[in-house]
């Protein structure tokens, strides 16, 4: 007789499917479909019309300059945490899974607070002629916030795993420190950065509580797209919700499959190097 690797498989992978289908599925499905309700005309009026746009546009914006600091930021700290030892590098560690358990609201609370004109940081750049909160670098401070966990936690497992042969080979043969990172190491690393860079700017895309709070949340300035879908259902226009939220739905899995594909093609040539 024939013994299944996983014992009760079969039980565990309706089970599976069915939290899958409940939790995720069918809440996509039913925006889908409401949006499908409307005609192509109204559909596009409502996604095309000038607020909306401009919702796009601070939001992509926003979000690609949270993922591009993040990259930066994140390798850098993934590299230290796992590089060095230095008082206080667990509770570094632990600070890096703030954003995930800390409420969202509760951080665009604190972050307002900081950057406001009288907060500890906004008092300081105030004079400077740098305005923060309720304005776009508030938005992007708060995307960066809330993602940045999502590449440092992709690239510090792989940054463990490497072999340390490597690096000494490249280093028998002369390489520089830059020329071993560039060749050797971060080849290694795309496909995890990749894979969190797509997490990170999908988590700023969507990214609600922490944003509206320091974001000023003025219509074609700093209003995100998530709080139009917000205002939209307060106003009970269910279709217009449905209809702006399938923009970002589509955006999300564009960039989604975009992403597994440079995913794959990296996976690719680091097999074959």
């Amino acid at each position: 007789m024939k013994r299944n690797v996983l014992p009760g498989l079969h039980l565990s992978l309706g089970v599976t499917l069915f939290y899958v289908g409940l939790i995720v599925v069918l809440p996509l499905a039913a925006l889908v479909f409401k949006a499908a309700s409307l005609g192509p005309q109204d559909y596009w009026a409502i996604i095309s019309s000038p607020r909306a746009v401009a919702s796009y546009r601070v939001t992509a914006l926003c979000a690609l300059a949270a993922t591009v600091f993040n990259l930066f930021f994140g390798l850098a700290l993934a590299w230290v945490l796992t590089r060095y030892r230095f008082p206080g590098w667990r509770l570094v560690d632990a600070i890096v899974d703030l954003p995930f358990a800390l409420p969202t609201a509760v951080a665009g609370i604190a972050l307002t607070a900081l950057f406001a004109n009288n907060g500890w940081f906004g008092s300081l750049l105030s004079p400077l002629g740098i305005k923060v909160a309720y304005t776009p670098i508030g938005i992007m401070i708060a995307m960066c916030f809330t993602s940045l966990p999502f590449i440092v936690r992709t690239v510090q497992p792989v940054l463990e795993d490497l072999d340390p042969a490597l690096e000494e080979a490249a280093q028998s043969l002369g390489g520089s420190d830059w020329t071993i990172f560039r060749k050797v190491i971060l080849p290694l690393l795309t496909p995890a950065l990749l894979a969190g860079l797509s997490l990170s700017f999908a988590r700023s895309l969507g990214e609600f509580g922490a944003i509206i709070f320091i974001a000023g949340n003025k219509p074609m300035e700093t209003e995100i797209t998530a709080l139009l879908v917000f205002i939209r259902l307060e106003e009970y226009d269910y279709q217009a919700a449905a209809a702006i939220a399938s923009v970002l739905l589509i955006t999300a899995f564009v960039m989604l499959a975009l992403t597994n594909l440079l995913q794959a093609r990296a996976l690719r040539y680091t097999i074959r190097n």
